[in-house]
């Protein structure tokens, strides 16, 4: 559980049912309504990310402070991009949001499980290959509070479902 105070660090996240969440450091579907939620959602927040999925982007993403987490020494972020190397400096920097996002990539997310206290999650319900994956949830961790069931059309490729996790108290 993370220490600060008031601070709801929450990851979001697409994930195959296969547990696949991107290859060769891309996204693999595009979901329109996906990435709605998502802008939605972390607009005017901190995004947490690794270097790669910082550099996957085309730009950085508008009405947004960018946090990026390496473990290269000598790193040039564009100007406004902070810069740190590890997750726990990303949630201390990201202290005055109350509620900062951690965007990806995997590494990223293995770790952000353990501090993390809310999972938005969006279940693409199709397998897909990939070199990425998002770990599995832990049930017994994590309580699924809400669930929404998106059927395909001509704007998504496949069903899918958003789900927020909470992490539970012991």
């Amino acid at each position: 559980m993370n220490t600060t105070k008031h601070q709801i660090v929450t990851i979001i996240v697409a994930v195959s049912e296969n547990q696949v969440i991107g290859k060769d450091n891309d996204l693999i579907w595009n979901l329109s309504l996906d990435l709605k939620r998502f802008k939605a959602l972390t607009s005017g927040h901190y995004i947490i990310m690794g270097r790669k999925t910082f550099e996957s982007f085309p730009k950085p993403l508008p009405n947004r402070t960018h946090v990026v987490i390496t473990r290269q020494k000598n790193y040039t972020a564009p100007k406004g991009i902070l810069v740190v190397n590890s997750l726990e400096k990303a949630i201390e920097i990201s202290k005055g949001d109350p509620q900062p996002y951690i965007i990806g990539g995997g590494e990223i997310y293995k770790q952000a499980l353990n501090v993390a206290d809310r999972i938005e999650l969006t279940r693409v319900h199709a397998n897909f290959e990939g070199d990425t994956f998002f770990p599995e949830i832990d049930l017994k961790v994590w309580k699924e509070v809400s669930k929404e069931y998106i059927k395909k059309d001509d704007k998504h490729a496949c069903d899918f479902s958003f789900i927020t996790y909470t992490k539970q108290q012991n």
